[in-house]
């Protein structure tokens, strides 16, 4: 970045440039990141081989504790709510190495991702964008600056991702009301071990991923996790590559006392792609190769992250909990984001010359106490933070330029608009909650949490010097019903509430000045089953939500924006995973939602009935795997259905299927390679839309891996 306030530091920007200092850096990198790998080899220990010959965990797991969707220690077969997961186990079978590719492959999830929103956008359950549906790691979100949510972007060092659907305010608080994404790290263990993947695949894709854990002494253990990969796309400007390092150290002084603490660095350098234009709502094929961006343009993403937990275990009743955190991220954007085609003239004209920075850092602490009073496990605790959020801009944007639609010369970024920092804003957050479980009988569970969130707004324009202050609060809570039928089966029904803010909580505007959280409720009833002698499982949920007080246009003076609109979605998700025999597992899921706007004005036109951008009806998934010796073969479908680009629904994206493949060999009981396919059709499709232009999806493709395990 070029403004020195929000300039990377020196040793992240070496990740990517210049080659000088990359190759100093690299070294050290190098050397930091094979010492656990010369630690192994410098001991003699007696060779083990291990033959893994199970099939892999059902994918659903509904036997393991809901730690993303509950404070207290419950089953997901227990639990009287919608959630699911993919496994590190799942991610690997399937090459998914990006989080959005992975948690996509959940039920009833999509992704509408861009550069503009850090590419971590979903929908769920008929509310999609980075201010409904949260992001977190661990349980804890970063807050959200100007819609964007840029981290975590790799799936390497992950043990799940995991998805709770529905409102999420009482475990994640505000911007959670479709669903949230939580990726739970993999964890140090004493028992050391390492792994190692290497791949390479079309258009110049490379990646490599380090991880390693261990023991320290008698009270130490690490886990150390480091991936990199980058590509050249698919068309000039669309060359992309990542890396990051997440470090953890655990110290048990006692066995009933944890300390952990984390230490984590990601820088991105995404793709410039801004997307295809579009004619009478359809993707011109005769573009999809062509980039409009500047030959300068520039975008980056860095994240830091720090944290601090412990834990202990008082008694057999009680645990103690308490985490510090530090998050930090710098984020720069510098391109031409608007293209319309002209088809008479053969030519694009360029305008949107934008650059943005943001500067955001948020420390937090999280404190929770649990207790097991009788047939009761108790739950509570208080979240504190305070985010602080600077951004800068060339607002308003201005310039326009015109080139060639089939022979662009792509030419040099210019705008007569200042770079200067714009506004500076504060979030400081409050929060206590409450969660109940209580057992009652053999059969019964009942479940109840309630939430109170305190936000304290300020923002200074730092143009015009104009303030604001604002204070938001909203109370969220959860309570449900499970009858376990049998040992393996049980049917729940709940209801819940959440809250979003209107516009993203850290970058509210002076026109936001009145305004509260939009508050949700859903009903949901649903039914989980484990099928016999471990074949597998699958689970049904209904929903139904209802979200009042989005933005709308006054009837009295269609010129004034208030809150008084009202959305809404019901829908039905199923899920499930089966092994036919020892050879052959389908992995499946299928989700159908109605959403439409029941209250909706934009000035004079009445948007009552439409349905949201980015928000399909039908989403659905499907894998199977046939295992011979040492080979196993994995086919998948990915389905989403035809979207609304925008909530006129004047412009339609079409459905689209994907069709992947993975090919592995176990050359031996510590290596695997695989050999993967991706979108084999070659389908032309839309995955999100963007200003007048579409975002098309990855073209075929196909890489090689290696998979070590020492």
């Amino acid at each position: 970045m070029r403004n020195t306030s929000t300039r990377f530091p020196a040793f992240a920007s070496s990740l990517f440039h210049p080659p000088s200092v990359l190759r100093a850096r690299g070294t050290a990198l190098q050397l930091a990141l094979l010492w656990p790998a010369a630690a192994l080899a410098q001991q003699t220990l007696p060779e083990v081989t291990v033959q893994e010959t199970r099939q892999a965990d059902a994918p659903l797991e509904t036997d393991r504790r809901a730690l993303s969707a509950a404070h207290v220690d419950v089953r997901v077969l227990e639990l009287p709510a919608s959630v699911s997961g993919v496994s590190a186990v799942q991610m690997a079978e399937r090459a998914d190495h990006g989080v959005v590719e992975a948690a996509t492959r959940t039920v009833g999830l999509s992704a509408s991702s861009e550069p503009g929103n850090g590419g971590l956008s979903f929908s769920s359950r008929g509310f999609a964008g980075p201010n409904s549906v949260g992001v977190a790691e661990d349980g804890i979100m970063l807050g959200v600056a100007a819609g964007t949510i840029a981290y975590p972007d790799s799936s390497w060092g992950y043990e799940r991702l995991d998805v709770l659907r529905g409102p999420a305010s009482l475990m994640y608080g505000s911007g959670t009301m479709g669903a949230t994404v939580n990726a739970v790290r993999k964890q140090p263990e004493r028992e050391r071990s390492a792994e190692l993947l290497l791949g390479a695949g079309s258009r110049g894709t490379v990646r490599a991923g380090l991880g390693s854990t261990g023991a320290i002494g008698d009270t130490l253990s690490y886990r150390l996790d480091a991936y990199g990969e980058r590509s050249d796309g698919e068309r000039p400007l669309d060359n992309s590559q990542s890396g990051k390092l997440m470090s953890a150290l655990r110290w048990t002084p006692r066995s009933d006392v944890t300390v952990d603490l984390t230490a984590d660095i990601s820088n991105q350098a995404p793709s410039r792609y801004f997307g295809t234009p579009t004619v009478d709502g359809r993707v011109v094929r005769e573009l999809r190769n062509m980039n409009y961006n500047v030959s300068d343009s520039d975008l980056h993403f860095q994240d830091r992250r720090f944290k601090a937990g412990a834990e202990w275990r008082v008694n057999d009743l009680i645990t103690v909990r308490n985490a510090l955190y530090h998050f930090s991220a710098d984020r720069h954007w510098k391109n031409i984001e608007g293209y319309g085609y002209n088809p008479g003239a053969g030519t694009v004209d360029r305008y949107d010359y934008l650059e943005i920075g943001h500067a955001v850092q948020q420390n937090g602490n999280r404190m929770a106490l649990e207790f097991k009073p009788a047939n009761h496990q108790i739950a509570m605790g208080w979240d504190a933070s305070q985010a602080n959020f600077r951004s800068y801009s060339n607002s308003p944007y201005t310039g326009g330029s015109t080139v060639s639609a089939f022979n662009p010369v792509n030419g040099y970024w210019d705008s007569t608009d200042p770079y200067l920092p714009r506004t500076s804003s504060q979030l400081r957050q409050n929060a206590l909650f409450i969660e109940d479980a209580w057992k009652i009988g053999d059969q019964w569970l009942l479940m109840g949490g309630i939430r109170r969130d305190w936000y304290e707004f300020s923002r200074l324009d730092l143009v015009s010097g104009a303030a604001l202050d604002k204070a938001l609060n909203a109370t969220s809570w959860r309570l449900g019903l499970t009858r376990q039928l049998t040992q393996r089966s049980s049917v729940y029904a709940q209801v819940s509430t959440g809250h979003d803010p209107v516009t993203s909580l850290l970058s509210l505007s002076r026109s936001s000045t009145g305004y509260t959280l939009s508050k949700g409720r859903q009903q949901e009833v649903g039914f989980k089953q484990q099928l016999p002698e471990g074949r597998g499982e699958w689970t049904a949920a209904l929903f139904h939500i209802v979200k009042n007080d989005i933005v709308t246009s006054d009837p009295g003076n269609p010129a004034q924006s208030i809150q008084g609109g009202r959305q809404s979605s019901r829908g039905l998700e199923l899920a499930g995973a089966f092994s036919v025999n020892k050879a052959f597992r389908l992995e499946a899921n299928a989700a159908y939602t109605h959403a439409r706007y029941d209250e909706l004005m934009r000035g004079t036109v009445n948007r009552a009935g439409n349905r949201p951008a980015n928000v399909p009806r039908v989403t659905a998934n499907l894998w199977g795997h046939y295992r011979i010796d040492d080979w196993r073969g994995s086919l998948g479908l990915r389905h989403v259905g035809g979207r609304f680009a925008d909530e006129a629904n004047s412009e339609r994206m079409p459905g689209y299927t994907v069709v992947d493949a993975v090919l592995s060999w176990n050359v031996n009981p510590r290596t695997t390679l695989s050999l993967i396919g991706r979108n084999l059709t070659q389908r032309v499709y839309a995955t999100s839309a963007y200003n007048t232009q579409w975002f098309l999806g990855a073209r075929r493709s196909v890489e090689l891996t290696a998979r070590m395990h020492f």
